[in-house]
């Protein structure tokens, strides 16, 4: 389900907080549409914290620490590699409006972005939105092998060490089905929402001021 926004009604960042406590969440159709539109879906993806899956092989690519990984460092890139044209898509929902809302949001502690560094360049990242206990998965990138899948392992070794209780990816790929990544009714997700969004979480339970290493990731990641 879909809703239209005219471009030129504002939407301040409490304004779209209370949006995604409502379980909607806004995108563009293209990046030169200014309008947004409000998504509800059918069917929400969300990844089970308790259920997290990593494959052998990205566990040892993890584990090596040949990406450096780091939070909040820089957020305007993370969101930039996002909204950039790919090969198999070759337009981006995210356009200025949504860049600055959350830009917005960024800077309330309510937006966060983890970074993957490879001898000192971006090669990937993500970005999603905090609110009590529900973490909000935005928008992934890559730009080298398996920096984006790292930058989600740490996500939620982060997320599991701070008491989160709820994942919501919006739309599951069969990318975010390696990791466990299921659909579940609209009624149902209303349902986790709510419990989600009694108490508080820590985002900042793992350090923010440096990296942390690859073994303690996939400790606090994966259940057992």
């Amino acid at each position: 389900m879909a809703s239209r926004d005219n471009a030129g009604v504002e939407i301040t960042p409490e304004v779209l907080l209370k949006a995604y406590a409502c379980g909607i969440f806004p995108m563009a159709e293209s990046a030169d549409d200014h309008a947004l539109y409000w998504i509800e879906p059918e069917q929400r993806g969300i990844i089970a914290l308790d259920r997290f899956h990593v494959p052998a092989r990205l566990a040892r690519t993890v584990r090596s620490d040949r990406f450096t990984v780091a939070v909040n460092r820089d957020f305007d890139a993370v969101i930039a590699g996002c909204a950039a044209p790919k090969p198999e898509r070759g337009r981006t929902w995210i356009n200025d409006r949504i860049r600055k809302l959350y830009r917005k949001l960024h800077e309330r502690g309510h937006c966060h972005s983890i970074e993957v560094y490879e001898d000192d360049e971006l090669v990937g990242g993500l970005y999603g939105v905090s609110l009590a206990r529900a973490f909000f998965g935005e928008s992934m990138f890559h730009r080298a092998r398996d920096a984006s899948k790292v930058a989600l392992v740490h996500l939620v070794a982060r997320l599991r060490a701070g008491g989160f209780a709820l994942l919501d990816t919006q739309f599951v790929t069969d990318h975010l089905k390696t990791f466990g990544a299921s659909e579940i009714p609209r009624r149902q997700y209303h349902r986790e929402l709510e419990a989600a969004l009694v108490g508080q979480a820590d985002f900042a339970a793992l350090p923010l001021d440096r990296p942390v290493p690859g073994v303690d990731a996939l400790r606090h990641a994966v259940s057992g």
